[in-house]
């Protein structure tokens, strides 16, 4: 039997509850699709994780403002958000329904999911930006791997030393939180960045937002695959927002390596790049101190940045046969294999998209990186693609005739210096790519 819908959204996290909200709104009949639980990508993550980025960057369209705007919600805080936000207003919510394939059927698609198959006039791909799991080689044989979102908490985590690569704000995280747990601790460093957590007063995203980054679209960057390649912030929400950096690890003991080449047998061999990636991340960060220094909200207030950190060459090699485990902190990539329209995708599996619409009619994404701007895939900033979407949705509908009359599918879920302040005037926020 095929249950027929006018729009179905594959994935319940930020993205998809922001257009759902949006078109119940509009009075447009959807579903949602969600391969686990409501934001389960956010149950995915390890116990400890917080937000890196402050409440008021962190609201979905319709929502109240966060009791303490300045403050950073933790993994569990987050998720009953997600459930509190999805039960106001009665997102058709069907969980454990994981898509196997999605094709093109008679002007719009069939959806054939582990519990049955729709029929549907437009298909949204709500699954973020952080699908997979990125592990760029093949860990030398008795040796434990394991990637960032198989991690939960260190006692889980191989007796031993521990390799952590990717200095992210992910691999910081983890590397300190195995340090404090008291595991021998090294972590492998490519390009990188260096922030801090506030600066003049002001939470460093305050400054961000003030200075128009996140507002900025992708037709207003010089170079947008540059512009993806940027090294993010490695900042941490923990304890009401803390720095991470280097410096920090280096100061509890954590040892730093370069980027990491390859394994030599069971040893870890590094690259001779780590003064010069150091360098160029204190680069970055001083052309960001300067355009903020010269902000106008800067004008009397203290500048205190960042003392210039160096460190001597890393070691160049690594013997793991002592080591309990390597925890990969390199990232996510994305991957449709259920998506059977290969018109859609271009040569590296990549959904070719323009705000949010593919060139397949009825067809579109939601909660990429830079998908229309800066923080197109922030918590805070889907709502805005998530808008477009809908109006381009309801664009197709007048199309055919009208729109259709909201119902909810069977067995949906109902989701039950002088003082400034560090808040900026913005809706925006960062996903699961923490």
């Amino acid at each position: 039997m095929t249950s027929r819908i006018d729009t179905l959204i594959v994935g319940a996290g930020q993205a998809g509850l922001a257009l759902s909200h949006y078109l119940t709104s509009a009075g447009h009949e959807h579903v949602l699709l969600e391969r686990g639980r409501l934001g389960q990508a956010w149950h995915d993550r390890w116990d400890s994780l917080t937000l890196l980025s402050p409440n008021w960057m962190n609201r979905l369209p319709g929502s109240e403002p966060h009791a303490d705007e300045n403050g950073f919600l933790d993994r569990g805080q987050f998720v009953a958000y997600l459930d509190d936000y999805a039960r106001s207003f009665g997102a058709p919510v069907l969980e454990g329904t994981e898509v196997r394939s999605v094709r093109r059927l008679d002007g719009g698609f069939r959806i054939d999911t582990r519990a049955g198959r729709w029929s549907a006039r437009n298909v949204v791909v709500a699954v973020g930006d952080a699908a997979l799991p990125n592990v760029p080689l093949p860990a030398p044989s008795g040796v434990p791997s394991l990637h960032g979102a198989e991690y939960r908490r260190p006692e889980l985590v191989p007796d031993g030393p521990v390799l952590v690569v990717g200095a992210s704000a992910s691999g910081q995280q983890l590397a300190l939180e195995l340090a404090a747990s008291g595991r021998d601790v090294a972590i492998s460093v490519g390009r990188h960045g260096r922030t801090p957590r506030a600066y003049r007063g002001r939470d460093i995203f305050s400054w961000v937002a003030l200075l128009g980054d996140f507002d900025r679209t992708i037709d207003e960057l010089p170079d947008l695959e540059a512009a993806k390649r940027m090294p993010l912030f490695p900042l941490s929400g923990a304890n009401g927002g803390e720095d991470l950096g280097l410096d920090r690890l280096h100061s509890v003991g954590i040892r730093i390596a370069g980027r990491l080449l390859g394994f030599d047998g069971t040893r870890a061999v590094f690259a001779d790049d780590l003064e010069t990636n150091i360098a160029k991340a204190e680069e970055r960060l001083s052309a960001l101190l300067r355009r903020i220094d010269a902000h106008p909200a800067a004008r009397g207030t203290c500048a205190k940045a960042p003392r210039p950190f160096t460190l001597p060459p890393g070691p160049p090699a690594l013997d793991l046969r002592r080591f309990g485990a390597i925890i990969w902190a390199t990232g996510y990539r994305r991957a449709y294999p259920w998506l059977r329209i290969p018109e859609a995708l271009d040569a590296r599996g990549e959904l070719i998209q323009r705000q949010g619409s593919t060139p397949v009619p009825g067809l579109y994404v939601l909660g990429l990186r830079y998908q229309h701007r800066r923080s197109s895939h922030f918590i805070g900033g889907v709502g805005r693609d998530a808008r477009t979407l809908v109006d381009a949705i309801d664009r197709r509908a007048r199309g055919r005739g009208g729109r259709v009359a909201v119902t909810r599918p069977a067995g949906a879920r109902r989701a039950s210096c002088r003082p400034v302040g560090r808040r900026a005037s913005a809706s925006i926020g960062r996903g699961p790519r923490e």
